[in-house]
């Protein structure tokens, strides 16, 4: 499915899980954007961006605006796949399959508390190793130490919780150089799912309001993001539609 640009795939968990576990079996390397209404914005105006996002294996609809537009199209079985809730699926399922795992991101322990929360929650899982990188890019040693740890424990699914666009161009970066079959960029699930930022309640991630929950609680961080980018989305989502009716009814 087409978004401005962005190839989105018409999937919900279920499916997203069955084509992760496919990747694993086949040894299929990919990298997978969770992407909602800032992933697409953002690559509006960066083609780079908006390429990687084009080659990616999977690129799950995060927010509810991708999953209306799917069923707008016809996809009625389309649903969110969000970042914690994906996370959390392919855990609970790697406890019986025995897939590993690496978590790169993350301040200030933020992977290493993950890693606690998961295993105490999901007994058997394996989480081969933790890496919390600098703000900015790796140096050399760096690069070769992570490429070192990620090597010595081979995991199935290398977990990115950066920012976007930075996890995208990340994973796009180094999937060729780290020994490691599907990396996922899921953002703010490490904080989340680490219990260090509160989920908005479930109904409003139904009702697409998570993002009016998400600025009230970070209103200087996510002020711009939402105030600016959520009407822009509107507006050319807008465009884009009215210029398929008109094409059809040409045709």
């Amino acid at each position: 499915m087409n978004v401005l640009g962005v190839g989105v795939s018409v999937l919900n968990l279920p499916a997203a899980l069955a084509a992760l576990a496919d990747a694993v079996v086949r040894r299929n390397k990919g990298y997978v954007c969770v992407t909602g209404v800032h992933g697409v914005s953002e690559a509006q105006a960066d083609a780079a961006l908006r390429h990687i996002h084009n080659r990616a294996f999977l690129v799950t609809p995060d927010g509810m605006p991708m999953v209306w537009l799917g069923r707008l199209a016809g996809h009625r079985g389309m649903d969110r796949v969000y970042g914690p809730d994906l996370m959390t699926l392919v855990m609970r399922e790697s406890a019986a399959r025995g897939w590993r795992h690496f978590l790169y991101g993350g301040t200030n322990g933020t992977a290493e508390k993950l890693c606690a929360v998961l295993t105490k929650k999901f007994p058997g899982l394996d989480i081969a190793g933790t890496y919390e990188p600098p703000f900015r890019p790796l140096n050399e040693a760096e690069q070769a130490t992570l490429a070192g740890q990620v090597a010595a424990v081979r995991p199935d699914f290398f977990w990115v919780g950066l920012s976007t666009p930075k996890q995208e161009r990340f994973m796009a970066e180094y999937l060729p150089r780290l020994d490691t079959t599907v990396m996922l960029g899921v953002g703010a699930a490490f904080d989340m799912l680490a219990g260090n930022v509160a989920q908005a309640p479930r109904w409003m991630q139904r009702s697409g309001l998570e993002w009016f929950y998400r600025l009230c609680r970070e209103p200087r961080r996510l002020g711009p993001r939402y105030l600016v980018n959520n009407p822009l989305f509107v507006l050319r989502v807008a465009a884009q539609l009215s210029g398929l009716r008109r094409y059809t009814l040409e045709r």
